[in-house]
């Protein structure tokens, strides 16, 4: 949600940021009349509540057929009182729709431009030479790791199985997330995967994504699809103290997306799928402070994929492909060998006071005086991560070599050997 303020003294500021998304100006103007309509409507219902107050008085003085007529007046006005009050209600659902609608303000420097549009900040590491590389099921089937066909046959399409040391690559690579996370700072946190509407409108995530969305109609609750949400309406209705810096978690939780509007995309293995396990940092601090703490989220990200010694790049993602909610977002995308191409395994978001306004998030500023605070997000490991890792590490003989991070929690293997495992033992 963006400061109503700000938009009413800089408007063209707001109508440029549409334009750089390619989205329609039509929902500036849009909210600045809501806004314009309702403060009317409110100033309207305010005046009218004065004369009936002051009405009531002069009623308590009077006597006579000027009594009569006060009394008159009085009836006339209550009418008039509970349909300006009407009236102000309804202006100010108007402009609650038009404010949600309005997508935050994209910060300066953001490439304008949709989804192919992307500028590439740097690429780190050299892609393995690999003739002829297998791809991460095949590679994941033959280690007893991954299971899709039986993660279809219980759940439907795009479910799985991580079985043997396909459970433990998981395990460990979350676990290294949030040791480095507790390293830097964060508070680890094991999130709820089931949430209040208010947390999932708070955080925007059912504007135009909606759709992507898990809903139980029975409870009114929905399944997040990145603990953000959670972390985000953690402190929702309160007052920080970031007096002393930034306030930060480190979320862990199984994420649940529907993957609505993407059939026959990224069909085969563990690349797109309805439920998986995320590390998620998130950081609530001062907005003068926000772009320092982006990069610096950025930069965690970088050194868990250095940890698992893989080659990506990093790029600052054109501004309509960002999100109602982010300002500005940094991707880095690993190399998948049997795609030959990079692909997204971390986002990290600036949502500047977005977030923070819908939710009615507010901290003590250095002066004393009361703000909005900045919420940021970024994914420090994920399911996805494994396609990278079993690719880039994959050997001629069939074998995975295990970064040298990840041993420990591996028992200490420096290789993963192919397996005649219990998923491949059925009669």
């Amino acid at each position: 949600m963006i400061d109503l303020r700000l938009l009413r003294e800089q408007p063209d500021l707001f109508r440029a940021g549409q334009r750089l998304r390619g989205e329609s100006v039509s929902k500036v103007d849009d909210l600045l009349r809501a806004d314009e309509e309702r403060r009317v409507a409110v100033q309207r219902f305010e005046a009218l509540r004065t004369e009936q107050k002051l009405l009531g008085k002069r009623v308590a003085a009077a006597s006579g057929d000027e009594r009569a007529e006060l009394l008159a007046r009085t009836r006339q006005l209550a009418a008039e009182v509970k349909a300006a009050q009407a009236a102000a209600d309804k202006a100010g659902e108007v402009l609650r729709q038009a404010h949600l609608a309005l997508p935050n303000l994209v910060v300066d420097g953001v490439p304008p431009g949709g989804e192919d549009d992307f500028v590439v900040l740097r690429t780190v590491g050299d892609p393995p030479g690999l003739t002829a590389p297998r791809d991460h099921l095949e590679i994941g089937e033959a280690l007893g790791a991954i299971d899709t066909e039986r993660g279809a046959k219980v759940s439907g399409s795009r479910f799985y199985f991580l079985t043997g040391v396909g459970a433990l690559l998981q395990l460990g690579l979350l676990q290294l997330a949030v040791a480095q996370a507790v390293e830097h700072g964060f508070t680890p946190s094991i999130t709820p995967a089931l949430v209040k509407p208010e947390a999932m409108q708070g955080t925007g995530f059912l504007g135009a994504h909606a759709g992507e969305v898990y809903r139980l109609e029975a409870d009114d609750l929905y399944l997040v699809g990145t603990s953000e949400v959670a972390l985000a309406a953690y402190h929702r209705d309160e007052v920080l103290d970031l007096r002393g810096g930034p306030l930060r978690y480190a979320g862990w939780s199984s994420c649940f997306r529907r993957e609505a509007g993407s059939h026959g995309r990224d069909v085969r293995g563990i690349l797109r799928v309805h439920q998986f396990d995320k590390v998620e940092m998130f950081s609530f601090c001062d907005p003068d402070d926000a772009a320092g703490e982006h990069l610096a989220l950025l930069a965690m990200q970088e050194e868990m994929l250095a940890k698992v010694e893989v080659p990506y790049r990093v790029i600052d993602v054109a501004a309509g492909d960002l999100g109602s909610s982010a300002a500005r977002k940094y991707d880095c995308e690993a190399w998948v060998p049997s795609q030959g191409r990079y692909r997204e395994v971390t986002s990290t978001s600036n949502c500047t006071t977005f977030q923070a306004r819908r939710l009615d998030i507010r901290h003590r500023g250095r002066d004393g005086t009361l703000r909005t605070p900045a919420t940021l997000n970024g994914t420090l490991a994920t399911t996805r991560w494994l396609i990278p890792i079993l690719e880039n590490h994959q050997q001629p003989d069939g074998s995975v070599r295990v970064p040298a991070a990840l041993r420990p929690y591996l028992g200490g293997r420096e290789v993963l050997e192919p397996v005649t495992g219990p998923a491949h033992r059925a009669a």
